[in-house]
């Protein structure tokens, strides 16, 4: 199968969202039921990377993976960073989802999908949207792997299934 070269906003008139299977409901419901409505009340961007079909009928296209960025704050001693910082909250980009398509795990798309939403967060970032890095709450021991294997992130300090990035570290990537 071949992907779209790039991810693109979710749209329900266009995508299929509803057929998406990750292997974990919470993620499959939140595309489906969720991602647009989010979007709609600016509470987050859901960015899906579409499969190119070559049948081009009215049908709406398969996704292979998606994710979803939004604007969090966090307090300065959750951070781990030795900067100085002022007492009241720092802005973030949340990386609040991140998944891909059962038939397509195991094909190195999650890795696509995450170097995608780093890049994302980035340029919001250096468009303007203040952020001192990226955020990311883990669902479960095996996404727990998938991060820690990019020896990228680092763990909150009271959280070990929060992770952090900075921005200053995504800049030399």
């Amino acid at each position: 199968m071949v992907f779209l070269q790039e991810f693109v906003l979710a749209d329900h008139t266009k995508q299929d969202l509803k057929r998406f299977n990750c292997g974990k409901p919470e993620m499959n419901i939140f595309l489906s039921r969720f991602a647009i409505k989010n979007m709609r009340l600016n509470l987050s961007r859901t960015w899906v990377l579409p499969i190119v079909s070559e049948d081009q009928t009215h049908q709406k296209t398969q996704i292979a993976a998606y994710y979803t960025l939004a604007s969090s704050t966090i307090m300065r001693e959750e951070i781990p960073s030795s900067k100085r910082l002022p007492g009241y909250p720092v802005p973030i980009v949340l990386l609040a989802r991140l998944a891909v398509d059962e038939q397509f795990q195991g094909d190195r798309l999650g890795e696509k999908t995450l170097i995608s939403a780093l890049k994302k967060s980035l340029e919001l970032t250096e468009a303007g949207l203040p952020a001192l890095g990226v955020i990311l709450d883990v669902l479960d021991e095996d996404a727990l792997r998938f991060y820690q294997h990019y020896e990228l992130f680092e763990s909150f300090t009271d959280d070990p299934m929060r992770l952090f990035v900075s921005m200053h570290i995504l800049k030399q990537i």
